[in-house]
């Protein structure tokens, strides 16, 4: 009985987050239409509203294509490692008190490494589609990943060694008994090394240098059509959704709504989500794509000393305190 209900609570998730992913193309498509002062999609549906159902049929049944010199086994499988390792960061994240799939002590410690683990699939698609463009794509996620991870993970130290704990319930019940409510308030240089890192894990503007349209036409997904292309973006969208919900509980305080505000947890928890996922869209409106060198740069000399910095501060602010 529990193994059923246990089904019927991932497929819940599941098709919750594939109909966010949907319609977050969508919005994305709208924002950025109205800031550049155009109207986006119009045609299907009232206002565009069914544009992402239209685009979803017309890619299960587009062709699809593998290239003759492709490797077809790692070419058919890295799509799938990458939408797979995402979704399967969503089991840890919690939506509310005692809302989570699995409330596992070691919840952003699996995050990080799903998210790591999905970045493979980008290699492994640039490597075995045997195309130039794909591989420079590859190699440049690579780089990015190995760069912006560390920064990544070293800015949210603070929040453990303030919280005390990996598990993201009792760091969001942390921040709540915390006389801020919020880490972003007492961590705000780990709040920007971790957004900044978090646009770069995520392949966004000004970051999108492994895609980089107007360098290597698509990056390394260049070579792939119909629903495997769309496999790749499906696992782009549920990465910001899931970067964005690690940003919330990390430093907006989760579920809990400001000055404790009574309300249905998992609305504060969304509508915050959704205030990252729109700072995400304003920003590819906004920004130009950083050269390769400036992406390095930014990583090495500017991240991962202000991470370091932050650390270090955190901890003898705690030992001055205690």
């Amino acid at each position: 009985m529990q193994i059923l209900i246990l089904l019927v609570q991932i497929a819940i998730l599941v098709g919750v987050v594939l109909l966010h992913v949907a319609y977050a193309t969508y919005f994305e498509r709208k924002i950025i239409g109205h800031m550049q002062v155009r109207m986006g999609p119009m045609l299907v549906g009232w206002h565009g509203l069914l544009q992402p159902i239209a685009d979803g049929i017309k890619s299960f049944f587009k062709e699809d294509i593998i290239p003759e010199q492709a490797d077809k086994p790692l070419f058919l499988a890295a799509p799938i490692i990458c939408l797979v390792s995402m979704m399967v960061s969503l089991a840890v994240l919690p939506f509310a008190k005692g809302w989570a799939l699995a409330d596992i002590n070691i919840g952003l410690l699996f995050i990080f490494a799903m998210s790591s683990l999905a970045s493979y699939g980008i290699i492994l698609a640039g490597w075995a589609s045997n195309s130039k463009y794909t591989l420079l794509g590859g190699m440049r996620s690579m780089a990015q990943v190995i760069s912006y991870e560390i920064s990544l993970g070293l800015s949210l130290v603070g929040v453990m060694m303030l919280s005390g704990s990996l598990n993201l319930t009792q760091i969001v019940e942390a921040q709540g008994s915390s006389f801020t409510g919020m880490y972003i308030f007492t961590q705000p240089v780990a709040f920007f090394v971790f957004f900044v890192a978090m646009l770069a894990e995520t392949n966004r503007v000004p970051f999108d240098l492994p895609e980089a349209e107007t360098e290597l036409v698509s990056g390394y997904c260049t070579e792939y059509s119909g629903m495997r292309y769309a496999m790749f973006f499906m696992a782009e969208y549920i990465g910001m959704f899931v970067m964005a919900s690690i940003g919330v509980v990390c430093f907006l305080g989760g579920w809990n709504g400001p000055f404790n505000v009574p309300f249905f947890p998992p609305i504060w928890f969304i509508l915050k989500v959704y205030l990252i996922m729109f700072v995400f869209i304003w920003i590819r409106a906004t920004l130009p794509r950083y050269r390769y060198d400036q992406l390095m740069t930014i990583g090495w000399k500017l991240l991962i000393p202000l991470a370091l910095g932050n650390i270090f501060f955190t901890g003898l602010v705690k030992i001055v305190i205690n």
